[in-house]
């Protein structure tokens, strides 16, 4: 198992720092990124935590899995490697 977790339900209000507390409890937390919409800066309701280690992710799982933060239950699990995606062209239909 990897080290990295998917955080989701998160409420919009929801900061870095309440996440990175939370997660301080089960054990040392590496990195924690909230990811904001580009257009709005606006939280996108989720977030990836770097845990110290495997044993560190696996407790932080199942102690925040469920856990209530600003009113949201929060969704943690394994984060998965992020996948490429193709490019789409830009233009409208088909051509034609």
């Amino acid at each position: 198992m990897a080290t990295k977790l998917y955080v989701g339900n998160l409420s919009p209000n929801t900061t870095e720092a309440q996440i990175q507390d939370l997660f301080k409890a089960s054990g040392n937390v590496v990195s924690c990124n909230l990811i904001m919409d580009k257009v709005t800066n606006k939280s996108k309701g989720f977030a990836f935590v770097e845990m110290g280690s495997e044993a560190e992710a696996t407790k932080a799982m199942a102690d925040c899995n469920g856990k209530e933060l600003d009113g949201r239950a929060l969704k943690v699990n394994e984060a998965k490697p992020r996948e490429e995606r193709p490019r789409g062209s830009f233009g409208g239909g088909g051509g034609h």
